[in-house]
Formats: C-alpha cells, sequence, structure tokens
C-alpha cells in the first residue's frame, strides 16, 4: 500500500471515530460472526432431527391405529351378536363354500361351466346335510318324547351313585322332580318330528328358512362367480409383488380350510360308524343316530366330546337296568375318541394344521358365546382362516410397539455425528490415503 493511501485510510478512520452515523467495523465482524453461527453447522445433525420428526410421526399413526383396532375389536363381538341373524349364515355360507372350491375347480378343469358346477355342489352339500338330519334328529325327536316315562328308570339307576354323592342328592331329585313334571308330553305329543332340512326349517321360526334360503344363495353366487372372483382380486394389485401375495394367500386359505374339513370329516364320518357299530353290539337303540350325534359334536374340540359322552351316559341310564352296563355306551364313545384325538388325527392330519390348543379354547369361548352352538362348530375353520390370512398378509408387532421404542415399520438407523458424509471426499481417521 502506498504512503499517501494509508494516511487517507488513517483519516478516514478518524473521522468514522467523530462520526455518529457511521458503521463500527466491530460491530459488522460480530454481526458476521453471529450470523455464520447461525447457520446449520453439520449436515448429520439434519439428519439426525428428520430422522427423530419423522420416527414421532411414525409412533404418533401407530399409537391411533392401535386405539382404533382395540376399539373395533371391543365393539365386534356385540355387532355380530345382534346381527346374528345376517353374519352368521353369511359365515356359515362362505366357510362351506371355501370348502367345496376343490370340488368346483375339479369339475371346471373337466369343462364344466362354473353355474352348472356350483350347482352340483350346493346339490350336494343338501343332500349330505338331509342325511345326517335324518340320521340324527327324527331319532332324537323320539328319545325326547320318552324321556319323561324313562325318569323313573335313570332314578333306580342312579341311586347308587347319588348314595356315594349324599352332597348331590337334593340337587338331582330336584332336577328330576323338575323335568318330570314339565309339560313335555302333552307339547310334544302332537308335533310330528321333522323329516328333511326343509320340514325342520318350515316347523321352526319363518326367519330361519329365510336365514336357509340366504345362506343357500350365497354358496351358490359364491361359488358360480369364484373364478372371476380370485381374478379380480389378483390382477387388481399394482405390483407383481401384491399380486403373487395375494395368490398365495387366497390358494393357501382354500387349501387350508378344506383339508381341514375334509379330513375331520372323514375322521369324524369313521368314529361315529365304529361307535354306532359297538352300540348296535350291545343292544343301544338307534345306534346310528348316537354315531352321527358324536361325529357331529367331534366338531367341536374338547367340549364336543365331552357333551357326547354326557348324552350317551344318559341314553344308557334310560336303556338298561344295570348301571355299569348303563354307562358302557359312554365308555365306548370315550376310549374310540381317545385312540381318534391322540393317534389317527395326528397321524393324518400331521403337522400342517396344528393349532394351539389356547387358541382353540379361546376361539371356542368368542364364537360359542357370539353365536352359540352354531359358532361353536364354526369357530375352528375360522381361526384357521384367520390365520392364513394373517400369516400371509403380515400383522403388528404389538408387542414390540409397546416394550420396545420400534413402531410398525422397521427404524432407520441414527447417523454418527463424527463420521464423515458419504462420499465426501475426506478419509476417516486411520485410513490410508
Amino acid at each position: 500500500m502506498a504512503p499517501g493511501s494509508a494516511t487517507g485510510y488513517v483519516d478516514g478512520m478518524a473521522d468514522s471515530a467523530h462520526d455518529p452515523h457511521a458503521p463500527d467495523p466491530s460491530v459488522r465482524r460480530e454481526g458476521a460472526s453471529g450470523t455464520a453461527a447461525e447457520a446449520p453447522s453439520d449436515p448429520v445433525d439434519a439428519m439426525v432431527d428428520a430422522a427423530t420428526e419423522e420416527l414421532r410421526r411414525d409412533r404418533l399413526l401407530a399409537s391411533l391405529t392401535l386405539i382404533a383396532g382395540a376399539g373395533l375389536v371391543l365393539a365386534l363381538p356385540f355387532a355380530l351378536q345382534a346381527g346374528a341373524r345376517f353374519f352368521l349364515p353369511l359365515t356359515a355360507a362362505v366357510v362351506i363354500a371355501i370348502a367345496l372350491v376343490p370340488l368346483l375347480e375339479w369339475q371346471e378343469r373337466h369343462r364344466v361351466p362354473a353355474p352348472l358346477a356350483a350347482f352340483f355342489c350346493v346339490m350336494l352339500f343338501l343332500i349330505v346335510a338331509n342325511g345326517a338330519l335324518a340320521s340324527i334328529v327324527v331319532p332324537a325327536w323320539g328319545w325326547a318324547q320318552i324321556l319323561p316315562d324313562r325318569i323313573d328308570r335313570v332314578q333306580q339307576n342312579i341311586a347308587p351313585l347319588i348314595d356315594f354323592y349324599a352332597s348331590l342328592e337334593k340337587f338331582v331329585n330336584g332336577l328330576i322332580a323338575g323335568v318330570a313334571t314339565a309339560p313335555t308330553r302333552q307339547t310334544t305329543s302332537s308335533v310330528a318330528p321333522p323329516t328333511s332340512l326343509l320340514d325342520l326349517f318350515t316347523t321352526s321360526a319363518p326367519s330361519a328358512l329365510l336365514e336357509m334360503f340366504f345362506a343357500i344363495l350365497v354358496i351358490y353366487f359364491f361359488l358360480a362367480g369364484w373364478t372371476n372372483l380370485r381374478r379380480a382380486a389378483i390382477t387388481g394389485r399394482t405390483s407383481f409383488g401384491g399380486a403373487m401375495a395375494t395368490a398365495r394367500v387366497i390358494q393357501n386359505v382354500v387349501d387350508d380350510t378344506s383339508a381341514y374339513l375334509g379330513t375331520i370329516t372323514l375322521i369324524n364320518l369313521m368314529l361315529g360308524i365304529i361307535v354306532a357299530i359297538a352300540l348296535w353290539f350291545i343292544g343301544m337303540p338307534t345306534p346310528l343316530m348316537w354315531g352321527g350325534l358324536v361325529a357331529l359334536l367331534n366338531y367341536v374340540p374338547y367340549l364336543g366330546p365331552i357333551f357326547a359322552a354326557l348324552l350317551l351316559a344318559l341314553g344308557g341310564l334310560m336303556t338298561f337296568t344295570d348301571v355299569w352296563w348303563a354307562l358302557l355306551p359312554a365308555a365306548i364313545m370315550v376310549g374310540a375318541h381317545l385312540v381318534e384325538a391322540n393317534v389317527i388325527t395326528p397321524l393324518v392330519v400331521g403337522h400342517r394344521l396344528t393349532i394351539n390348543p389356547l387358541m382353540i379354547l379361546i376361539t371356542l369361548s368368542f364364537w360359542g358365546w357370539v353365536w352359540g352352538t352354531p359358532g361353536a362348530l364354526l369357530a375352528v375353520p375360522l381361526l384357521i382362516i384367520i390365520q392364513t390370512v394373517l400369516k400371509g398378509a403380515g400383522k403388528p408387532d404389538i408387542a414390540g410397539f409397546l416394550f420396545e421404542h420400534g413402531t410398525l415399520i422397521q427404524d432407520m438407523p441414527a447417523p454418527q455425528r463424527n463420521a464423515p458424509p458419504p462420499n465426501s471426499g475426506v478419509d476417516s481417521p486411520g485410513t490410508a490415503p
């Protein structure tokens, strides 16, 4: 810098010291340093802040979803119970239709038109239902009519047992007196037993006939439109992976449901035939009815066989005079069921359809409370369908949400503050250039 220029610069600085409106260079330096301090310090801090904000928003959405799901679960059984006249036949029809899908597809592979194949499936179901009704309900109606006449024999047979359990004597006598004095004989003697499925529903409430007709229509139209329904569900996905997952879930639902119902139906049928033959051999009246009742109640795990054994014990007490011979039908049923449940079913079904016993009990209690006996019969097929759908679609990790800081999606790993951004060209300490 020239001496003249330096002298002029010093004079200017001195003049500005006396000028109150002149800016202070130190103030400018402080403002510049303040501006630099307020600027973003590091891109890593911005990434951490964005990840934290995303995590908070995600947990809020997950909390709202969890609350809404809990409210839906709490309100669902009451809605199903209140609308049982609609939901029960609809659910039963869908379960039966899913079980009949393999038969429908077999007919379609042999070039049978879908409407005609669906009609054949519905007719087969109605024939089987009417056969079961004719073999179970009609003889059971006769047993109900002769029950008041056999009260004395039942009381004589169970008298030794009452002597062993004196504390139960008052309760049993009161129960027998109530059954004996009930107007069962007068109310049922003039009513003929139903001989078919249509006769059963026409003699009951008109709403039952409408529900049966509605269920048959649902089965038919579900089967008639099954191919188009499945194609629409698969092709409606926006990605190939979603279409494959949908097809896999649909196929698994059909395979598992039809395999369970078909296998259990075959096992229960064989169990009923064996029990019927054994009861015929010891002289039990209407053995075909008892075998069909055992086969039907065996669809309800745990509780169904117990109820069947109690009914057989009552039938034996009404038929035979010796108490030990009267309990033989129940003993036969219990022995056959133990062999079936511990040997035959595990051998035939295997581990493919193994279900947690606790889930079975919870499902039986839930659907039995909502819809009674029909709900108990539908409990296990509905459990299989729900488990298959959840296995294919995925389920929320509620325990992880409650006890960890994760959410319904996978968390991002938090970036390290001291690590340089990727591809920055800066070598980390300790690395060779």
